[in-house]
């Protein structure tokens, strides 16, 4: 899939979703907020529980860019935490590494922040993780290799030019940008993670 392809088909899934997932389709959807195709203006109100909770997983999914799979894991695991179930899963999958690039700044999407762990740009406490569901511990830093930090697309990170995209840094991470450097303070809480979902939705989904 081509870099244009997939940027059309993440622009028509955050219409059909209702949230932007990316910077070009927070433009789009502003202009266009409704679901794609001839009858996105029309679409009935009413639907199904199901149906709601079918969706908001499916929020949930695009705004991390993970497989089924990967989800339904995160939430057995959050089962088995202490607390409410949803937080634990929120918890769990924003400290991947490649959330964690993204609301760094490091990346405009988590597409392209995946994109980077696989390439190998990235370091966690000095050592190069190519796993973009590395969970990052409290402690743990994150770095743009040295070597990588001269390429384009990290000139660009490290100017802040994403920022004005993205949303501010949460208070979970300490973020040195011109270093393209963050350390992840302590886990996240729930509530300050900035993503849009209801997660008790999501937990319902998974317990039916």
């Amino acid at each position: 899939m081509t870099n244009v392809q997939r940027s059309r088909r993440q622009v028509r899934l955050s219409r059909a979703l209702g949230i932007a997932l990316t910077p070009k389709a927070q433009r789009i959807f502003e202009k266009r907020p409704y679901a794609p195709g001839e009858h996105g203006r029309n679409r009935r109100r009413t639907e199904s529980d199901y149906a709601v909770r079918l969706r908001e997983k499916q929020r949930l999914r695009a705004q991390y860019g993970i497989s089924e799979k990967q989800l339904r894991a995160s939430y057995e695991a959050a089962t088995r935490e202490a607390g409410q179930t949803g937080n634990a899963m929120i918890q769990d999958l924003e400290v991947r590494l490649d959330a964690l690039i993204l609301r760094s700044g490091f990346a405009r999407t988590v597409a392209q922040a995946r994109q980077f762990v696989v390439h190998r740009h990235i370091m966690v406490d000095g050592n190069i993780v190519d796993r973009p569901s590395y969970r990052v511990r409290p402690g743990q830093t994150i770095q743009v290799k040295p070597k990588s930090q001269t390429m384009v697309p990290f000139q660009i990170a490290a100017e802040g030019t994403h920022r004005d995209v993205l949303p501010a840094v949460p208070g979970y991470l300490d973020v040195e940008l011109t270093q393209l450097k963050a350390t992840l303070t302590r886990k996240p809480e729930a509530e300050e993670v900035p993503i849009q979902i209801n997660i008790q939705y999501v937990v319902e989904f998974y317990a039916r």
